[in-house]
């Protein structure tokens, strides 16, 4: 009798307090052990119309819900008596009549008489408006995996009403509903040929997984079912296993599962005799958060996986280098490179500091440039500003005196360290990797592009790159064609969000293009993505006074907290340091205690989490409050004024959206953004309609 867990029962679990938790793994672990039942005694629940629904006590009060056939035990929900049962009594197991997916339904019409009973107003006469799903015919709906019994309802129902019908459907139904709701085309359906058990269907794995020995169900319901990276969607899965005969890159709108394909792709290749894979990202907090994912993969079992090495992009040159120079490289801190560029630019006229830094981060330094007549010969298309001749011939001297001084400190750059690993193993024939997976690609600069290409064998499948072009805080855009990374004909876009509600990504989305592209011509599409559940529209408000936006923006998160969201589950960003004490502040009339997060590896406390934008990247909360979204600070008044032509400034538009962007993306279900009056012009595009 194989043994499964259904993500209905990880979900139940959580909410249980901890006795009770307790009490319930040690019931599963015992059916586990067990599945025939006979050290557990099983108890049929009458009114449910699945007769293989069944109840088995964990506790006094708590009980587990079974499906238990002559083929397999599903572990299926959890919860005190009463709750249990009636969540038995409301659903039936089904194998999908056109698909042969199995899945757990919902029964139509007690959904239904619930709403009813709920919001008398349903059943009343409602003027008319668009039914998306009117014209479709059943046959069509049948092939999306959508349940026979909800096809009549939904084809009477209005967007609306699917948006909110959406969530008591199996997973892919959900995906082709909600899409047809706002006009787009489904994700197309699984067909899979030939005989096959309904639970390993790639559409009911989203639902269940087979646990085979004690130490997978152990790691299984230690973690979350949203933390578990075990099973993929049809589509993520397609581009895990799909073999590449050159670079490759898949992306996809925040919370699309990027990350997920990265840690499965990584963990396919290592398992290739003699494989070494380079699983990076662009910083140490992000790169400690794959290795989490990567042992939750592996069921907690740090073996499992021992040819993958996972590092920033910073750490694993560092690693190299000491490899192949004997010595750790030191890596010069910003304030070591402002003080040697502050000293070496005196008496410097017509050149502002800032901007003196922003010419020797993102040129000279950025792109490794070693001489004038380099420094000279640089197109900058797409990049900063058009500084002139005679301008680069004042600016030269400067920068090589602090190249010179970083050399007698006996320090580099990160820049100056990947150009040497690059130069060292780019003409090489044994590379350190045979594979590299690169997470947060949009970020990557051309100095780790060219470091990461050269210390990857010229062979199929070397190079993968994940991310998201609209998420891009950290870089000015390059071609990586230029630099020979040639991704063209091997991009790809995920589709389905998982993390965020469809309001929150609807009203983020509207920041903005429905496409972009980069400078190779290479884009990434936003239209037709769907997320897999409703939460309640994003908050927009703007204020009087800094005073008023803490007093609101506290009472805010007081409420998610009544409801039942945990304080480290809540998020406060703003647009950089300067206006941290406004959120201080806030937590201070709260009462409460923060967590500031330090871009260093973050360790999991009770306290909310406050920070700035850029160290949003790669969190996720259940709510987030985005502050002080005041006109001078989105787009930042400081970043404005150092623009030197009209390009840069576009520049500057572009990626203070992509910062408001990848903050608001956090939230997985509630979302607050707030500004003092002006407020931030960017805020008119987030609110909802």
């Amino acid at each position: 009798m194989k043994f499964l867990i259904a993500h209905t029962f990880q979900s139940a679990l959580a909410r249980l307090d901890n006795e009770s938790q307790k009490a319930a793994k040690m019931a599963a672990f015992e059916l586990q052990i067990d599945p025939a039942g006979n050290s557990k005694q099983f108890h049929r629940i009458d009114k449910s119309r699945d007769n293989n629904f069944w109840s088995v006590r964990a506790s006094r009060d708590i009980r587990l819900i079974v499906h238990k056939t002559g083929e397999r035990l599903v572990l299926c929900y959890v919860d005190h008596h009463d709750a249990a049962y009636a969540w038995a009594e409301r659903r039936v197991f089904e194998v999908h009549p056109r698909t042969q997916a199995l899945q757990i339904v919902e029964i139509e019409e007690i959904v239904r008489r619930e709403q009813i009973t709920a919001s008398p107003s349903i059943a009343a006469d409602k003027p008319a408006r668009p039914r998306p799903l009117a014209g479709k015919a059943d046959t069509e709906l049948l092939l999306y995996g959508v349940p026979l019994q909800w096809i009549e309802r939904l084809k009477g129902a209005d967007t609306d009403e699917l948006l909110d019908l959406a969530v008591h459907l199996p997973e892919e139904a959900q995906e082709a509903v909600l899409a047809l709701a706002v006009g787009e085309t489904p994700p197309p359906p699984i067909i899979v040929k030939g005989e096959l058990d309904a639970a390993t269907h790639p559409d009911a794995q989203r639902r269940f997984r087979i646990v085979d020995g004690r130490e997978a169900l152990e790691a299984a319901l230690d973690y979350p079912w949203d933390k578990w990276t075990v099973f993929l969607h049809p589509s993520q899965q397609h581009l895990v296993i799909k073999p590449f005969n050159g670079p490759a890159r898949v992306g996809g709108s925040a919370g699309t599962g990027k990350t997920v394909v990265a840690l499965h792709r990584a963990k396919r290749l290592s398992e290739t005799p003699g494989a070494r894979v380079l699983l990076t990202t662009f910083s140490r907090p992000l790169a400690a958060a794959l290795k989490r994912k990567l042992l939750i993969l592996n069921g907690g079992d740090r073996g499992i996986v021992p040819s993958i090495n996972v590092a920033s992009f910073v750490d694993a040159a560092a690693e190299l280098h000491t490899l192949t120079r004997g010595r750790e490289p030191y890596i010069a801190k910003e304030v070591d490179v402002r003080a040697i560029l502050h000293r070496e630019s005196a008496g410097l006229d017509g050149f502002t500091e800032r901007f003196v830094f922003s010419e020797w981060r993102d040129i000279v330094d950025g792109w490794n440039i070693g001489t004038l007549a380099d420094y000279l010969d640089l197109t900058r298309k797409g990049k900063r500003s058009r500084v002139g001749k005679k301008q680069r011939e004042l600016l030269w001297p400067v920068f090589e005196r602090t190249r010179a001084g970083l050399a007698k400190k006996g320090m580099m750059t990160a820049s100056m360290l990947f150009a040497e690993m690059a130069a060292h193993f780019s003409s090489r024939a044994d590379k350190p990797y045979t594979n590299i997976v690169v997470d947060e690609a949009q970020d990557l600069g051309p100095a780790e592009l060219q470091f990461l290409a050269a210390i990857a064998p010229t062979a199929p499948n070397a190079l993968f790159f994940t991310g998201d072009i609209g998420q891009r805080i950290f870089q000015h855009p390059f071609s990586w064609n230029a630099l020979g990374v040639d991704i063209r004909g091997r991009s790809s876009t995920l589709k389905v969000c998982y993390r965020t509600s469809h309001q929150i990504r609807e009203a983020a989305d509207r920041l903005l293009p429905r496409a972009v592209r980069d400078l190779d011509g290479v884009e990434d599409r936003r239209a037709g993505t769907v997320s897999l559940f409703n939460g309640p529209p994003p908050e927009v408000v703007k204020f009087a006074s800094v005073e008023d936006e803490a007093t609101a923006v506290a009472s805010w998160i007081a409420k998610q907290i009544d409801a039942g969201v945990r304080p480290n589950e809540i998020g406060v960003f703003v647009r950089d340091r300067s206006y941290l004490p406004r959120a201080r502040a806030m937590i201070a009339e709260l009462g409460r205690e923060g967590e500031t997060l330090s871009g260093v590896e973050e360790h999991v406390t009770d306290r909310i989490a406050l920070g700035t934008m850029h160290l949003a990247k790669g969190l996720e909360y259940r709510a987030v409050a985005v502050m002080a979204c005041d006109d001078e600070a989105l787009p930042l008044q400081s970043r404005i004024e150092d623009a030197a032509d009209e390009s840069e400034l576009d520049e500057v538009y572009a990626t203070e959206r992509h910062l408001l962007y990848v903050a608001c993306t956090r939230a997985r279900e509630h979302l607050l953004v707030t500004g003092v009056r002006p407020a931030s012009e960017f805020l008119e595009g987030l609110e909802f309609n």
